[in-house]
């Protein structure tokens, strides 16, 4: 063979080479959102943010009564209120609301009373650990959305003629998480929200279902939420009202 054919046979392998490279990496690169559908995600994640973000300042001006009831192993322990209204900091700060309520003392002696308190001061920090969690999915966070959004862990099922599309992320707060916000487009508020999570062993899963209502003056809020803690056989019923604007 000649130098011309062996040019022309070179030339005509590689051409061939990298157009299978070409055809091969189309089918094994990972989709990514683009043209109407990725511009539609981009546009309800950026109107959630917006939403999020203004709603907040609203909830701001206003106090509300928290009622919850936890129920452990099965048992309802005594329901519990606070009045709640958002601190200088941010935060939102819980005044206990009635006198306290009596206990019954334990029979069985002080051993079998050791025991029942050291069980209450376990679930009491448990407790405490899972707000914690569960503080960083509510209210969501626009910057940790943003972040999900541009590694491309945010997906969408838009909402049809409800117009309540469902906005999905993973991995959102820690690995494996994934937290489903039901977004109405045209009211631009928040419906539903689901977590799915853990605390520090996967297998110790925490879910919480949050359904949100709103104000006369459009403000979104918490309505109601269940948090399930099935490791420690806990569920925890929350429901906030009477909502009052704080005078200013």
């Amino acid at each position: 063979m000649n130098r011309s054919n062996a040019s022309s046979v070179s030339y005509a392998f590689k051409s061939a080479f990298l157009s299978t490279a070409l055809f091969t990496c189309a089918f094994l690169t990972p989709p990514r959102a683009s043209g109407q559908a990725g511009g539609d995600l981009q546009a309800k994640v950026a109107a959630l943010k917006q939403s999020v973000a203004a709603n907040q300042q609203k909830l701001h001006q206003y106090r509300w009564l928290e009622t919850t009831q936890l129920t452990l192993n099965g048992n309802a322990k005594p329901g519990t209120e606070f009045m709640c209204q958002y601190g200088p900091d941010g935060k939102v700060q819980k005044t206990p609301m009635g006198a306290p309520q009596a206990q019954q003392a334990p029979s069985g002696g002080r051993f079998k009373q050791r025991i029942i308190e050291k069980k209450k001061e376990e679930v009491k920090d448990y407790m405490g650990q899972v707000k914690t969690l569960l503080a960083l999915y509510v209210p969501p966070n626009p910057q940790r959305m943003q972040e999900a959004f541009q590694q491309h862990k945010v997906s969408i099922t838009p909402g049809g003629d409800s117009g309540v599309a469902q906005i999905v992320f993973k991995d959102y707060a820690q690995p494996g998480d994934q937290m489903t916000i039901s977004f109405n487009s045209a009211e631009k508020k928040i419906s539903a929200l689901n977590v799915n999570t853990y605390m520090d062993n996967p297998q110790d899963v925490v879910t919480l279902a949050v359904h949100f209502a709103s104000l006369p003056d459009s403000t979104n809020y918490v309505n109601d939420s269940v948090l399930n803690a099935t490791a420690k056989k806990l569920v925890v019923n929350t429901t906030n009202s009477n909502y009052q604007p704080i005078a200013q």
